[in-house]
C-alpha cells in the first residue's frame, strides 16, 4: 500500500469535520453547566468557521472545476455558510441558559443538517468519481492548513470567497486568536 492510499483525502477530512461538530452541537443540548456549555459553543463556532473557511478556499473551486452544476452547488453553499455564519454569531452573543440560546443552536442543527446532506450525499461522491485520489489527499493537506489559519469567530459581514480567505483571512485568524487567547475563550 503506498502513503496515498492509506492518507485521508480532503473529502474524509471534511466529512470527520461535520461528524465532530455535529457530536459537539449534541454535547451542548446535554451540557447544563453554562460554563462548560460556552466553552463547547466556542469550540464548536471555532471548529465550523475554520471549516467553512478552509472550503471556500480549496473545495468551492475544484468543486466550480469538477462538478456539472459547480458553479450553482457553490452559490448554493455559500448562501448556506452565510445563513450559518450568522446564526454562529447569534450563538457567540447570546447568554447560553437563554431561550434566545436554545433557538439559535436549533436552527444551526437544522442549517448543518442541510449543509451535510448536500455535501455527503451529491457533492462528496461526484468529487471522489472525478478528481483523481492523489489530487484529493493533497486538498486534505490545504485544507487542515487552511483550519489552522483561519478565523475562529464569525464574522458575518466578509466575504465569503478565496481571494479574501487568502489575502486578508490569516490576518483576521491571527487577530481571532490573539483574542481567545486574552478572553480565555476555548476554540478546540
Amino acid at each position: 500500500m503506498t502513503s496515498s492510499q492509506i492518507s485521508k483525502d480532503v473529502i474524509d477530512v471534511l466529512t470527520e469535520d461535520h461528524e465532530e461538530v455535529t457530536a459537539l452541537i449534541a454535547n451542548i443540548r446535554t451540557v447544563t453547566d453554562p460554563m462548560v456549555r460556552r466553552d463547547l459553543t466556542d469550540t464548536a463556532i471555532s471548529e465550523l468557521v475554520r471549516h467553512a473557511v478552509a472550503e471556500e478556499m480549496y473545495v468551492y473551486p475544484v468543486m466550480r472545476k469538477y462538478l456539472d452544476d459547480g458553479e450553482r452547488a457553490v452559490a448554493h453553499d455559500i448562501d448556506e455558510h452565510q445563513e450559518i455564519e450568522v446564526t454562529l454569531k447569534r450563538l457567540e452573543d447570546v447568554d447560553v441558559s437563554s431561550a434566545e440560546f436554545d433557538t439559535a443552536l436549533g436552527r444551526l442543527e437544522r442549517l448543518l443538517a442541510d449543509h451535510v446532506r448536500d455535501e455527503e450525499q451529491d457533492q462528496f461522491p461526484e468529487l471522489r468519481r472525478a478528481i483523481p485520489r492523489e489530487e484529493l489527499a493533497e486538498l486534505a493537506g490545504q485544507v487542515e492548513i487552511a483550519k489552522k489559519l483561519a478565523p475562529t469567530r464569525p464574522h458575518p459581514g466578509a466575504p465569503n470567497n478565496q481571494l479574501f480567505h487568502m489575502v486578508v483571512g490569516p490576518g483576521v485568524g491571527l487577530v481571532d486568536r490573539l483574542r481567545d487567547k486574552l478572553s480565555g475563550r476555548v476554540t478546540g
